[in-house]
């Protein structure tokens, strides 16, 4: 049998996680489908409910969204009711985004399909890997961030 053709690239980090995220996406994107979502506006609907009130630039922020895109997965949002923009009281440039109760109630259940796929994803590891798992990403992502992010994160509430 022939070796891999992408042997070199395997050991790196950054590929295997590349590698595991596309299976993540796939499998994440059909656990939602049922539920009229994808793996990003499920994201945004997460943070909206968990945040009521969130401004779109900090939201954008929290989810590394272009802030464009941002604008599309809303307004996907929005048209499904799920969730509400109001013009904020202090900035009338801003918008509040706050969940509906149909919003909220669809979340619930898609929340419960992404905590299914989570653990098929990861079968196999005990506990201690997985907060190893989490440990070790968490530091990647960390090892990413300039110093100006850095400070970001922490001026940030």
């Amino acid at each position: 049998m022939s070796a891999r053709p992408d042997r070199t690239l395997r050991q790196f980090l950054g590929y295997g996680m590349k590698r595991a995220f596309a299976a993540i996406q796939t499998d994440v994107n059909a656990a939602l489908a049922p539920h009229g979502l994808r793996m990003m506006t499920y994201s945004v609907l997460v943070v909206i409910r968990d945040t009521p009130g969130v401004r779109q630039s900090r939201l954008s922020d929290i989810l590394l969204i272009e802030r464009p895109n941002l604008v599309l997965i809303l307004d996907e949002l929005e048209s499904a009711d799920w969730i509400t923009r109001t013009r904020a009281q202090d900035d009338r440039r801003a918008y509040d985004l706050r969940v509906t109760l149909k919003g909220r109630r669809v979340c619930d259940r898609a929340s419960a399909a992404v905590a299914a796929h989570d653990s098929r994803m990861a079968a196999g590891l005990g506990p201690e890997e997985r907060l190893a798992l989490l440990d070790a990403l968490h530091r990647i992502e960390s090892n990413g961030r300039s110093s100006d992010d850095d400070a970001d994160q922490v001026s940030r509430p």
